[in-house]
């Protein structure tokens, strides 16, 4: 890995897709850490729970001359044993200095619904921290139901699946390009 993600060069274009090399998932797994337990303080020291043991892990690569060079942005998702054909998604997390970028987001939802869409999901559902709704409402969602998780105000959130065509390829992903939130 190469590059600082907080340095004052802003790459023009990101690939999401699923952390498959180790220092994708390794650098996703320090992303979560800094945003929900030294930014937020949700957690005490790490994140991870028992769904990491069967999520699949998403990230966002900011690029340099073409090559991926940082994990910016994360997020997990996974199918429910008990419920075959229903998903959720988790632990969506930009870095600091990519927050403004709208194209961040909005393609960790992409590939984290359109790729469960291809993998036989039903429904798709996540937990939302109410600042996060707007973006999520845009992008198809709907809001089921408002419940306070971590001493933190949430919204149960439903996908239109109907928006997320499936994705047969999400270990190559998509490129999208930086435009402000």
């Amino acid at each position: 890995m190469i590059g600082d993600p907080v340095a004052p060069y802003r790459p023009s274009h990101f690939r999401v897709k699923f952390a498959t090399s180790p220092w994708e998932r390794r650098a996703c797994a320090a992303l979560r850490r800094q945003v929900f337990c030294t930014e937020q303080a949700i957690f005490a020291d790490d994140d991870r729970d028992i769904i990491d043991g069967h999520a699949i892990p998403i990230c966002a690569l900011s690029t340099l001359a073409g090559d991926a060079d940082a994990v910016v942005g994360t997020v997990r998702i996974h199918e429910v044993a008990e419920r075959p054909g229903e998903w959720w998604g988790s632990r969506l997390a930009v870095a600091k200095a990519f927050r403004g970028t709208a194209a961040l987001g909005a393609g960790l939802i992409q590939v984290a619904v359109a790729s469960a869409h291809a993998r036989g999901c039903t429904r798709f559902l996540a937990h939302v921290q109410d600042r996060n709704v707007p973006l999520f409402e845009a992008l198809h969602w709907a809001s089921l139901d408002a419940i306070e998780l971590h001493g933190r105000l949430h919204h149960l959130m439903q996908a239109d699946l109907a928006a997320y065509p499936p994705m047969h390829d999400p270990e190559h992903g998509l490129v999208t390009f930086r435009r402000a939130a």
